[in-house]
């Protein structure tokens, strides 16, 4: 069993590249310094996250250095404007990104649903709302939950540059010689390996 010094960050330091999974690229390089980087590709996405692991009772501990932020999408404007549709429409310099939001808008009469168009924007037949959720398909860890003034009906978003980031939380993956074992921050499941390069 592993203890927290500094012969055992060395013995475990290196890259660990997962195995088995069709299509997926997932790698954690924990560093000898006690840092580590994460990355994480399948088809056109690539995400990626960094921290500080530990050693403890023969688990590798990861942990993010930063704090993530409440919401992944900021509201840039709300205002009300002719008409008696709710416009939401998404702004980025990065037009690819735009039609991959999921956006809940809650009202009176109940929650409508609906996902941005290729130009970022998608409009409901009802205005009088007080909610509206986002979800970035992408990277659908959790929704952005915003409050409105029901008086508006014209709101424009964007994504925050964190929004592709993996948060660690007291992540622990068990370790053995050359491989590590346990979860993945974004797979189902509990069972995965990742094996050290050699």
């Amino acid at each position: 069993m592993l203890s927290a010094n500094a012969q055992d960050t060395a013995t475990v330091a290196g890259v660990y590249f997962l195995t088995g999974i069709m299509e997926t690229a997932s790698v954690f390089e924990l560093k000898p310094d006690s840092s580590f980087e994460f990355f994480f590709s399948q088809g056109a996405l690539d995400r990626g996250g960094r921290g500080k692991w530990t050693v403890k009772n023969g688990h590798v501990v990861l942990n993010s250095t930063a704090t993530r932020p409440p919401k992944d999408y900021a509201m840039v404007t709300s205002k009300a404007i002719p008409g008696h549709q709710t416009i939401i429409k998404m702004v980025d310099k990065n037009t690819m990104i735009l039609s991959y939001s999921n956006v809940s808008l809650k009202t009176p009469a109940g929650i409508l649903n609906g996902r941005t168009n290729s130009h970022g924007e998608l409009s409901f037949n009802q205005s009088g709302g007080t909610e509206i959720s986002l979800l970035f398909r992408l990277c659908p860890d959790r929704e952005s939950v915003f409050n409105i003034d029901p008086k508006h009906n014209y709101f424009e978003f964007r994504l925050e540059p964190w929004i592709a980031e993996i948060f660690f939380k007291d992540f622990s993956l068990q370790w053995e010689v050359g491989e590590l074992t346990g979860a993945h921050p974004l797979l189902e499941g509990n069972e995965f390996r990742y094996v050290k390069e050699k």
